[in-house]
């Protein structure tokens, strides 16, 4: 081969090695970004609704509960959403709740898709979160604008588990607001949902008048009840739903 045809080959195979770095380049920025993004998401994302009169955030259960988490996860990012909702009286207003929990759940799904969301609620929370699970809008129910109805079914299988404490009973939620719909969690949520009721709640268990049981969550053990379900439940199969109550003795707090 002459110098000349020598030094053409030379130069197209040094054009070719530096058009494969550039589109190596290109391939390798848009993978870069993804992975800059998904090191910007927890590994564990708790959506969880206080009780009633607590202060906006997650509450001292929902709080409680969270760290119990933390705890059992070691080098894992845990962060958690307090539910934005009035968290009063005005039972109707849970609705807010239900569409705001439904709306951030999709937004972690669509944003964060290998985060494993946890939803949970605390007594007129405990609704709100059961409310959100439904596979159905209840009858005579007005949906807030910002939905338009049940969380999409794709959405699920981003929700790990779902932790429910002092859950109002159908009698409960008559006094609360006769035309309260039963709480009914989807058949898409039911095999990963635990419920925790104190003996003696009168929110929850039948015939309890023991109004302390109720604020006890903070401090009776279930919240790491709870949080050891859920953990069991972030890489492996759902199991059936669980109904836990703690021994009468269990200690109570304000």
């Amino acid at each position: 081969m002459s110098t000349a045809l020598l030094g053409r080959a030379a130069k197209v195979t040094q054009s070719a090695i530096f058009a494969a770095l550039a589109l190596g380049a290109v391939v390798a920025g848009p993978v870069a970004t993804a992975n800059a993004a998904d090191d910007s998401c927890a590994a564990v994302e708790v959506v969880f609704a206080r009780g009633t009169f607590e202060a906006p955030g997650v509450g001292a259960t929902g709080q409680s509960f969270v760290d119990a988490l933390n705890a059992r996860l070691p080098g894992k990012t845990v962060e958690a959403y307090g539910v934005n909702y009035p968290a009063s009286l005005n039972f109707g207003q849970a609705v807010d709740g239900v569409a705001d929990a439904a709306n951030k759940i999709q937004a972690v799904a669509a944003e964060c898709p290998a985060t494993k969301i946890v939803l949970g609620g605390y007594s007129q929370g405990a609704a709100v979160a059961g409310y959100t699970t439904s596979s159905t809008v209840p009858a005579g129910v007005t949906l807030p604008a910002s939905i338009s109805g049940p969380l999409p079914a794709s959405v699920a299988s981003h929700v790990a588990a779902v932790a429910l404490f002092g859950t109002p009973d159908d009698w409960f939620l008559g006094l609360a607001d006769r035309s309260a719909p039963p709480i009914t969690i989807g058949d898409l949520y039911a095999g990963k949902t635990i419920q925790l009721c104190a003996p003696g709640d009168p929110v929850c268990y039948p015939g309890g008048l023991d109004r302390s049981a109720h604020s006890a969550y903070k401090i009776n053990g279930m919240a790491d009840q709870a949080a050891d379900f859920v953990v069991s439940k972030l890489g492996g199969p759902a199991p059936e739903a669980v109904l836990v109550q703690a021994s009468a003795d269990v200690a109570t707090g304000n």
